[in-house]
Order: C-alpha cells, then sequence, then structure tokens
C-alpha cells in the first residue's frame, strides 16, 4: 500500500506537469502557492490514495479480525461450557491468525477430550468400586443384625474384598503419580530373576487352583539396571491378568536378553486377544470382553499399570498372539539405562 501510493504521487505528479507544461503551461504556479490547477491534482491525488488505503485496509482487516472474533466468540462459548465449540477458518486468514485459530481448536479438542476422560475414569472408578463396597455392607451388617454367624469362610472373604479394594488403590496411585510426572523409581542393579522367581512362587498355588501350570524361563545371570518393585508389580499384574482371563493350560515366564534390551514375557495358552483389541488393551478401564471381565473379576487397571511401569523405565509393552493360541505380552526395557543419568 505504501509503495502503491508514492508510486502514484511520484509517477502521477510527473505525468501531470508533463501534460501541464506541454497543453497549459499558464496552469503552473511559480510561487510557493499551487494553482487552481495543481490544487486540483493534489486533491484528486489524495482522494485516491485515501480510497486505496480504505481498501487496503478493509481487506487486510478482515483477514486479521475475522478469525480473531471467531476466536473470541468461541472462547465466550467454552467458557459458558460449551466445549463442542470452535473457531470458524477463514480462506483468506493470514498465517499467523489462521495458526491461532487452529491452535484454539486444537486446545478446545483436547480440552473436549480431556473432560470426556474425566467423566469416563468418574463412573469406571464409582463402578469399580461400588461392588466390593455393597459386599463388605452387605456382609457387616448381616453380622451386625445376627443374619450371618461369625464364620472364618465369611472373615476370608471379607478380607478378600478389602485386599481387592487395596490393589484397586494402589492402581489408580501409580496411574496418577504417571499422569502427573510424580512417579519415582528406585533404580539399582539387581539379579532380576530372583526378584521374579519369588513372585512366581507366590502365584503358583493360586494359578494351579485356575489350572494354569507355571514354567520358567529365567536368566538367572543377566543383571540389569531397574526398580525392582516395580517390575514385580508389573508381573503380579500379568500373572492376576493371566488367573483371570487365561484358559487352562502352560502359563510361560521368561527373562532374557536379546540385543540393547531385556524382556520380560508371559505367554498363555488361549484363548487369545482380537487383533483389534490389542491397540487399546493397555489403557485403563479398556476391556477386550466387558461381560466376561465382569464374571471373573479385575478393576481392568492392570495392564495399564504395566504399560506405565514399562515406559517409567525408558521401554514399552506390546500384546502378541502366541503360536499357541494365546497371548503374549511382552515388557521391554533397556539394559544399558545403568550407563545414563538419571533424569
Amino acid at each position: 500500500m505504501t509503495l502503491g501510493i508514492i508510486f502514484l504521487s511520484v509517477f502521477g505528479s510527473y505525468v501531470f506537469y508533463a501534460i501541464a507544461v506541454a497543453y497549459l503551461p499558464g496552469s503552473i504556479s511559480e510561487t510557493w502557492m499551487p494553482s487552481q490547477m495543481e490544487m486540483l491534482w493534489i486533491v484528486c491525488t489524495i482522494i485516491a490514495a485515501l480510497g486505496m488505503a480504505l481498501f487496503v485496509a478493509i481487506r487486510l482487516s478482515r483477514r486479521i479480525l475475522t478469525p480473531l472474533n471467531s476466536v473470541a466468540y468461541s472462547l465466550r462459548e467454552v467458557a459458558q461450557g460449551k466445549l463442542n465449540a470452535r473457531a470458524r477458518m477463514d480462506q483468506h486468514a493470514m498465517g499467523e491468525t489462521a495458526q491461532l485459530v487452529s491452535d484454539f481448536n486444537a486446545m478446545a479438542e483436547r480440552l473436549e477430550y480431556m473432560t470426556r476422560e474425566r467423566e469416563f475414569w468418574n463412573a469406571a472408578i464409582a463402578h469399580e468400586l461400588r461392588t466390593p463396597v455393597t459386599i463388605l455392607r452387605g456382609r457387616l451388617q448381616g453380622l451386625a443384625e445376627g443374619v450371618f454367624s461369625p464364620s472364618s469362610e465369611l472373615f476370608e472373604g471379607l478380607l478378600r474384598q478389602v485386599e481387592g479394594l487395596n490393589h484397586l488403590i494402589e492402581d489408580l496411585r501409580v496411574l496418577s503419580l504417571n499422569d502427573s510426572g510424580h512417579l519415582e523409581l528406585q533404580r539399582d542393579e539387581v539379579c532380576l530373576a530372583e526378584e521374579l522367581s519369588a513372585v512366581i512362587e507366590t502365584f503358583a498355588a493360586v494359578l494351579d487352583a485356575k489350572g494354569l501350570i507355571l514354567k520358567q524361563e529365567l536368566d538367572t545371570r543377566l543383571k540389569v539396571y531397574c526398580d525392582a518393585i516395580r517390575i514385580r508389580q508389573a508381573l503380579m499384574a500379568l500373572l492376576e491378568n493371566a488367573r483371570q482371563h487365561a484358559d487352562p493350560g502352560t502359563l510361560t515366564v521368561r527373562f532374557y536378553r536379546s540385543g540393547a534390551s531385556c524382556y520380560l514375557s508371559v505367554e498363555d495358552e488361549g484363548p487369545g486377544i482380537p487383533d483389534e483389541a490389542a491397540s487399546y488393551v493397555f489403557e485403563a478401564f479398556r476391556r477386550v470382553d466387558p461381560s466376561r471381565s465382569r464374571k471373573s473379576g479385575g478393576s481392568g487397571l492392570g495392564l495399564a499399570v504395566v504399560k506405565t511401569i514399562a515406559e517409567a523405565h525408558g521401554g514399552h509393552v506390546a500384546c502378541q498372539p502366541s503360536g499357541r493360541g494365546g497371548t503374549i505380552f511382552v515388557l521391554s526395557w533397556p539394559v544399558k539405562a545403568s550407563l545414563e543419568p538419571l533424569s
């Protein structure tokens, strides 16, 4: 716009005086005061410059103000609780304003997603707590009113419900610490096979009652740098998952090293997990078969905790089909973590 006005003033003045000198030499003033013809030219030049400036300003303001007004209106909508509000992207918006609209829409989508997730978590946690609390309340009320006679079996059942609540609370604590960035690991170089063997021995009787025969393939010479307590917690979650859902058969636990990573895997013989479910099986409260999970128990948090522990160690966890019709859960993390400074 500035260049256009300068061009209009300079080139237009050159053309005006060229024509005036050639055809109307008497119309040119010889003093500081412009003549009538020169005054007319000045007024016409000012009007043309103002028209050009007004035209450019309107077009420029539309490209800037339209997206900004859209963002401002959408912000008011979001502030009123309408999280599905989105700013309208103008096709003529400039780079910065277009980026602002894009960033706002991305933020609004993220906020809407987090709100849905929070509502889902609240409902899921309430659902998981309702069953054991209802059982505890019913049994304790029955004891208080004399409906039930005190017995070791009754108290063992109550204790199992309390233990289930304790596991649920601990899983929620781990996930919350990870989401807030406060999940700390107490890493040390340990012979992890001994720690894993102790967990396997603890679960042996419970798994045997479900028809699962434990098979160990642990590299006892391998020393790794990790938080042994967290790795044990991950293995317990995998074994508990197998106890709840795996068909009777051999349950193989392997611990080995391959390349720069060490691996901990649990393999069962069925029924397996569909390929489409492998993408969400490690998400909290996501179940492959919700109706079956209701019958077999479980909070839906165990595999999410396994994923959290793996990622905290700089590794990952995967769900793969096995050659025996079952599923292999593989937890891996770098062996050379001991050579890197802790964050």
